[in-house]
This record gives structure tokens, C-alpha cells and sequence, in this order.
């Protein structure tokens, strides 16, 4: 009989999801990671330390209360990194205690420890005194997560040059940094940094940045971080990074060079594949260290599951969580709805941005109609209270059936707004729901209302036309 019913390799969103749904279903579980990683790659480097950075980035400059108080307006004049980072550990911390409470309730056992395959059945753990001991389970789930990717010509050094998980441990704001990739944790940190009052330069090889989302929003976003002192080199390509005693010099193709304090590489992840022995258990991994899986989230050995990051797209947080239920649920044999096709999307930029369903540029692609109706916070009193005058609302209305094909968001409260529209959607509902209902006043939420009449005045007027 094996140890277990159910192991799982790695802490983070999906493993946690996956080994507590299996624990509440009275299967035995266990889950294994390093001591120091205890909630994943997701709450020590990724997710949680880099939104609470930015909340902390956000109240320190005061930068959301300039448009009140005048450009000249911070809460702190010298912010160190000890007054970003402070908050950052008590997050962290106290995150780790909930995650380590919730195990505990469920009895799941947490081992300390790293993983790898001996067999199919067979993970031998290596604890932090060196000692190996074999555990043995029926079914096996890897939730390792990613790294950051660093290309082979880049020489980091964690200080001058780094990658977003050696950001967090900065010994101080640079005065300039170059960022190298325009994605979303690229654009996040540029944000970030920016506000600090670095001068800040994105370069990125394509001729755009965050190209999954609405065009309109990009350009608000773009607009605003120029008004940050932020510079953009799209279409450049880095030839090579330069470090000298008085700061990094980045050296592009095209012949231009860029001096700075420092250098952040934006390029991608790489998952957490290379120690698990994976051919020892019948499986391998692709080029980016990624397992592919089928629509439960089975690898091609059908007692192993692989969910998050380490699987690939989307990789956020929040599908990962759904990934390690639904694997959990499928492998226990309990019936599970598939995952809903609207899955929101949040950068946390500064504003935010946050959609759900089909661009503009897509649904043209597509040939499918459409109108659009917009709201802006600075005509909503609630935008007016807290001092966002470039926050947006965007609806993209079916004329036929009037049913919403996307919603698109960016300032203040985004990516929470965004589940008004995604429930909407889900629900079939049509713009004429957000119509007729009644919102709390004042609040950013009324931005559906205010779009939604915008919309449909809109069609009225292509009704009145075409009778």
C-alpha cells in the first residue's frame, strides 16, 4: 500500500488547491517543498511580494492623490527600500501562517524538501540535512512552478543586473533602470519603478507592448507612463549589457546605448523541471521546461498531474488554483465542470488594466459586429472622490443579440471591477441588465451603468437610421 493517496510536488496557488480539495474528499495527501518556499514561487517572488510592493509604491509617492494635491505631493520625500520591502515580509509572512494553518486543519503532511521522481509511483526527498527518504503515492501531482528565464549571454549578478526575483531584494531605488521586455511583469515594474522616480527605459524586440490587450488602453497606459518620464525603444534588440564601476551601459543592435544603475530582464519563464528526473517516471519536458497535459490536467502517464505555471499558459495564480481542483477532483474520480472560456485577465500596471473576453482588433479580425459603449471616471463622482481622472470603462456590445463580447478596464480597481462584466457575460446577460440596474452611489461600479446607457444609445440611433 502507498504512503499516500494523493503527493503533490510544490506549494504555490495550484499545488495548495489541488492537495486540500483531495484532503477534503478524505484521501490521504501530503505535499513536499523547500522549507523556505512554503506557498510557492507565487507568494515568495511572484504574485504576492510584487502586488504588495506596488501597494506600498502607490502610498508612499502618494501618486494616486497628485491630480488632488498637486504634483509636488508624496507622503514620504526619501523612500528606501526598507520602507518598500517592510510591508512586503509582513504579507509574506502572515501568508505563510495561513497556508501553514490551512494544511494543518485538512491534515495535509508538508515535507521539507526538494523532489524527484525514482518511478511512476516513487518521489525521493531530499530535506535540507542532505538525507533522502522515498515516499510512495497512488496518484502524483507537480506544481513546481517557473523561474525566470536569463539568457545565456546576459551575466547577472542579482544587484546590477537582474531578473523579477531579484528585484525584491534591491539595496536601493535606482535613479535609472533599464527594463529589458515590454510583458506584463515588464510593464508591471517599469510602472513600479517609475512612480519611485527612476528614470526608467522599457526596451522590447516587438514594435508593441501587452498586444493581448485593447488598443485604446495600451495607449492610455503608454501615455501615462510617459507623463513618469518613462522611454520606450520598441523594434530594439539588445546586443549586450555592459557593467562598469558607475552603473551598466546596455548596448543595442542598432548602436544606441543606454546608461543606467541598473538592468531588469523581463524574458519570459522558465518552469521548475530540471531536478524532478522526470524520464525516470516516463515523462520529459519541453525546451521552456513546460509538461504538457490533457483537458483534466493528466500527463501522458495517466496517474500524473501536472497544473500551473509549469504547464504553460495562462499561468496566473488564479487559473492554477482551478487547475489543482479540478486535477484533484478528476483524479479522486469526482465530477467536475470544466473551466469557464471568461477568464479576466489583471496587469497591475499603474493604473491597473483588466479584461475579459474579445478585443476590438479581434472581434474585426472575426467579422463580428459590434458597438461600444464607454464610461470615464472622471465624469463619476466616485472618480472624482479619489482623484482618478484617466480610469476607463469599455463595453463591446453585440448589436444582434445584444449580449457583451468583452469588457475592458484600466484605473483604479480594475481588476476587481472586471468580475461585474465576467459575471454578466457568464450569465448570458445583456447590456440591457446593466441598463435597468440599480448600482450603490457613489462608486466606481456605476462606470457599467453609465457604458452600458452609452451603448445602447448608440444602437438606438443605428435602430432610428436603419428603419
Amino acid at each position: 500500500m502507498p504512503d499516500f493517496d494523493m503527493l503533490v510536488i510544490g506549494s504555490g496557488p495550484g499545488g495548495q488547491k489541488a492537495a486540500i480539495a483531495a484532503a477534503k474528499l478524505g484521501r490521504r495527501v501530503a505535499v513536499l517543498d523547500r522549507p523556505d518556499m512554503v506557498g510557492g514561487v507565487s507568494l515568495h517572488t511572484g504574485t504576492i511580494p510584487s502586488k504588495t510592493l506596488r501597494e506600498a509604491v502607490l502610498y508612499l509617492t502618494g501618486l494616486t492623490q497628485r491630480d488632488m494635491y498637486g504634483q509636488s505631493y508624496r507622503l514620504k520625500e526619501d523612500i528606501t527600500v526598507a520602507d518598500l520591502t517592510a510591508r512586503t515580509r509582513h504579507v509574506v509572512g502572515r501568508e505563510v501562517d495561513v497556508i501553514r494553518s490551512q494544511l494543518s486543519r485538512n491534515q495535509v503532511a508538508l515535507y521539507a524538501g526538494t523532489g524527484r521522481f525514482v518511478d511512476p509511483h516513487t518521489v525521493a526527498l531530499r530535506e535540507v540535512t542532505g538525507q533522502e527518504r522515498l515516499l510512495t503515492a497512488e496518484k502524483i501531482v507537480i506544481a513546481t512552478g517557473t523561474r525566470p528565464a536569463r539568457p545565456d549571454s546576459v551575466e547577472f549578478d542579482g544587484r546590477t543586473i537582474m531578473d523579477s526575483d531579484n528585484v525584491l531584494t534591491l539595496e536601493r531605488v535606482p535613479r535609472s533602470m533599464v527594463i529589458v521586455g515590454a510583458g506584463v511583469i515588464g510593464m508591471e515594474y517599469a510602472s513600479m519603478f517609475a512612480a519611485l522616480g527612476s528614470k526608467v527605459t522599457v526596451v522590447e524586440k516587438r514594435a508593441g507592448m501587452l498586444d493581448m490587450c485593447d488598443v485604446e488602453v495600451i495607449e492610455s497606459l503608454k501615455y501615462h507612463l510617459r507623463d513618469l518620464a518613462v522611454t520606450f525603444r520598441f523594434g530594439e534588440t539588445v546586443a549586450a549589457v555592459e557593467r562598469h564601476p558607475r552603473g551598466t551601459l546596455t548596448v543595442l543592435q542598432s548602436g544606441k546605448k543606454i546608461p543606467a544603475d541598473a538592468v531588469m530582464y523581463s524574458a519570459g519563464r522558465q518552469g521548475l523541471t530540471d531536478g524532478l528526473d522526470l524520464d525516470r517516471a516516463g515523462l520529459a519536458a519541453d525546451a521552456r521546461g513546460r509538461i504538457t497535459v490533457d483537458e483534466h490536467y493528466r500527463t501522458k502517464v495517466p496517474h500524473i498531474y501536472a497544473v500551473g505555471d509549469v504547464i504553460g499558459f495562462p499561468a496566473l495564480a488564479a487559473t492554477s488554483m482551478e487547475q489543482g481542483r479540478a486535477a484533484a477532483y478528476h483524479a479522486c474520480g469526482e465530477p467536475v465542470g470544466r473551466m469557464h472560456h471568461l477568464q479576466p485577465i489583471g496587469i497591475y500596471t499603474i493604473p491597473e488594466i483588466s479584461f475579459v473576453g474579445r478585443t476590438e482588433d479581434r472581434l474585426t479580425e472575426d467579422r463580428v459586429p459590434f458597438e461600444v459603449g464607454i464610461s470615464r471616471y472622471r465624469e463619476l463622482a466616485r472618480g472624482q472622490i479619489i482623484g482618478d481622472s484617466h480610469g476607463m470603462l469599455k463595453l463591446l456590445v453585440s448589436p444582434e443579440d445584444r449580449t457583451l463580447l468583452g469588457v475592458h478596464c484600466f484605473g483604479t480597481g480594475a481588476t476587481e471591477l472586471i468580475h461585474i462584466g465576467q459575471s454578466v457575460m457568464g450569465c448570458g446577460g445583456t447590456v440591457d441588465y446593466l441598463v435597468d440596474a440599480v448600482f450603490n452611489y457613489p462608486t466606481l461600479a456605476e462606470s457599467y451603468k453609465v457604458a452600458a446607457l452609452d451603448a445602447t444609445n448608440r444602437l438606438r440611433q443605428i435602430d432610428r437610421i436603419g428603419d
